[in-house]
């Protein structure tokens, strides 16, 4: 029998949903000698730019394959052997697979996830103009994914602006449809005032990282607000945005979506992606039923 044995690599990840969504499909599935482990950088006192060093390190202890989440998607790079075009293209790993020869191989599923979950919790928003907060592994994912789904315009903000602008032309150069500019995070609030849609695609607002990415103040109804993290599912943006009548989308869509291109990726069978919905669903109402009763 073939067996998995699953690293979700990143730091401060203790909460993640990921390792309860992957377990619950495997075991949905009957892959019975299936392991997913966490690797996270804080206990084990390594640093983000070790990402690659840890990668090859749990590859020769046997690990299979690997989900690879923030702060490491870029720095794990320098670790692996090929990239899948996508992954290329973004500059950003969300998934290591390990060749029967040792190989690692990366891949990105985090622009079709968010774009899929996009089409479906926000069919019909207007896409004139975009403002998308964050450049980082998973910003990169999300402009295109923007792009991929007709954003007239998208201005990338982050706190180095300079990788801002560098992510901007490398969407204008797969997308000459689309309009880029990438921007210091501090002209965040003026530059969504002016859009139409935002997407948080920065740690702000993840467990560990309180807070809100830009005024919300700036928000009118007209507004439509998605934000890529699910550790909290509201976070303070979203609830922010609700209460200003925005609609809103949250991150346990993308995170369902890119979960089943990874879990197909790193086991070789096909995920039931309502299923894994219904799962996360039963999870996060446990998580709320017990923070009530507490």
């Amino acid at each position: 029998m073939t067996s998995s044995r699953i690293g979700l690599l990143g730091s401060n990840i203790g909460t993640s949903l990921s390792p309860t969504l992957h377990r619950a499909e495997a075991a949905a599935t009957g892959l019975l000698n299936y392991r997913y482990e966490l690797l996270d950088l804080e206990p084990l006192h390594r640093s983000p730019s070790e990402a690659a060093v840890v990668l090859r390190e749990a590859r020769d202890r046997g690990f299979t394959g690997f989900n690879v989440t923030h702060p490491c998607k870029q720095t794990v790079m320098a670790g692996l052997d090929a990239l899948q075009p996508e992954a290329e293209a973004l500059g950003a790993v969300n998934t290591v697979v390990v060749q029967p020869d040792g190989g690692l191989v990366g891949y990105n599923t985090d622009r079709s996830g968010f774009l899929a979950a996009l089409r479906s919790g926000l069919p019909d928003v207007e896409l004139a103009d975009v403002v998308l907060i964050g450049a980082g592994g998973a910003g990169a994912a999300v402009a295109h994914a923007l792009a991929d789904a007709g954003v007239e315009r998208l201005v990338i903000t982050d706190v180095v602006a300079e990788r801002a602008a560098v992510l901007a032309e490398k969407v204008v150069h797969q997308h000459p449809g689309t309009r880029a500019e990438g921007v210091g995070a501090g002209r965040a609030s003026a530059q969504v005032a002016t859009a139409r849609g935002v997407v948080n695609a920065s740690p702000v607002g993840m467990e560990g990282f309180p807070g809100r990415p830009f005024d919300v103040e700036v928000l009118d109804p007209q507004h439509w607000v998605a934000d890529i993290v699910y550790r909290p599912m509201r976070t303070e943006l979203l609830k922010a945005a609700s209460r200003l009548g925005c609609r809103t989308l949250d991150g346990a869509q993308m995170l369902v979506a890119q979960a089943a291109d990874t879990f197909a990726l790193l086991t070789r069978t096909m995920p039931d992606r309502d299923r894994m919905r219904r799962h996360l669903d039963d999870v996060l109402a446990g998580r709320a039923a017990s923070a009530l009763s507490n």
